[in-house]
């Protein structure tokens, strides 16, 4: 029986075997990519910059754009590189990194996800408390117990998944390294069953979070609809929404992905439902959360303002400098 650690890689699936599919691929991941890089990008600096934006609400949206960065580094640039180079393999230690990083960063972003829904819940059920119960030390712990908690679930998964024996091949039926396919790859049925258990437990904290978001939900349209004013109902709602759309994406991706059974699953469903979760809400997240927050496009507008009009400023000067060097080193007749 060989140790997974005995192995020296494992295949990926690819998107396709025609050379052209292989390469439209490649441009598509690509573009949504530098998508993902830009969007949250500007949401990094918009909100680090900006004093305006220091509250509970962006600050939790900056780790948002941070844990969605992750998610796309992890993923992306190593299906990018097979689908460029016509290959599918990756090593085993990186198969490792890929499940730490993307269960870590996952684990994060779904706890980020729960408190920002508590944020809007206080906001608009609790608003005269507000500044007690998500004051900036609060805040501040919030983050960091879902960043640890991230680290530690991604390292009890990754440990325990690599410590099993693998004896059905190297051959993984998706674009990245993903544990339910790994698990098809063990031979070791207690190992399987106390993998399977330790997902469940993590299901059913992840449950216990979106059971939470609904009843907030609830309680938040609730006292939405007591408001009297039609302005102060579409103003609360347009705080929500864009967080509600978010969750919703995540988790019914998620959820599709990771009950079904892999041996019982087709590739192509998989890579869509695998692309749908890992892939598309980084892009996404940016444009959801921007279209909704007037503040927050106000200051990306006056950054990329300001970059276009130094960037217009240096061009002319460099250009008025190149015809003033022209004109005196000219030879004198």
């Amino acid at each position: 029986m060989p140790n997974s650690s005995s192995m020296a890689q494992f295949l990926l699936l690819a998107f396709s075997d025609r050379r052209e599919l292989q390469l439209l691929h490649f441009w598509l991941f690509l573009g949504i990519s530098l998508a993902a890089l830009l969007g949250n990008g500007l949401i990094l600096s918009a909100v680090a910059c900006d004093q305006h934006l220091h509250t509970p609400r962006d600050f939790f949206l900056l780790h948002l754009s941070l844990t969605d960065l992750g998610c796309i580094c992890t993923t992306v640039p190593k299906a990018m590189h097979n689908s460029l180079w016509n290959t599918t393999t990756i090593s085993y230690t990186g198969c490792a990194a890929q499940v730490f990083f993307f269960v870590f960063l996952i684990g994060t972003e779904f706890s980020l996800l729960t408190i920002m829904c508590y944020d809007r819940y206080v906001a608009i059920c609790k608003p005269l408390h507000y500044g007690t119960l998500l004051g900036s030390r609060a805040c501040a712990h919030m983050a960091a117990a879902a960043w640890p908690s991230g680290f530690l679930n991604a390292l009890l998964h990754t440990a325990n998944t690599f410590s099993l024996p693998l004896c059905q091949g190297n051959a993984l039926g998706q674009f990245f390294c993903e544990i339910p396919h790994i698990l098809k790859l063990s031979c070791s049925h207690s190992g399987y069953l106390r993998e399977i258990g330790f997902l469940i437990l993590s299901c059913s904290l992840g449950f216990g979070c979106f059971i939470f978001m609904v009843f907030s939900y609830v309680q938040i349209f609730r006292a939405v609809l007591r408001i009297p004013s039609e302005q102060g109902q579409h103003k609360a709602f347009s705080t929500c929404l864009p967080h509600l759309a978010v969750v919703s994406l995540f988790v019914s991706t998620i959820i599709f992905a990771y009950l079904r059974s892999p041996s019982n699953s087709s590739p192509s469903p998989d890579l869509t439902l695998s692309v749908l979760y890992s892939v598309v809400p980084p892009a996404l997240n940016p444009l959801i959360y921007s279209l909704r927050n007037q503040e927050l496009k106000d200051t990306i507008r006056k950054m990329m303002t300001g970059c276009f009009s130094g960037a217009i400023t240096c061009l002319f000067s460099s250009a008025v400098h190149s015809l003033c060097n022209t004109f005196w080193t000219q030879p004198a007749f």
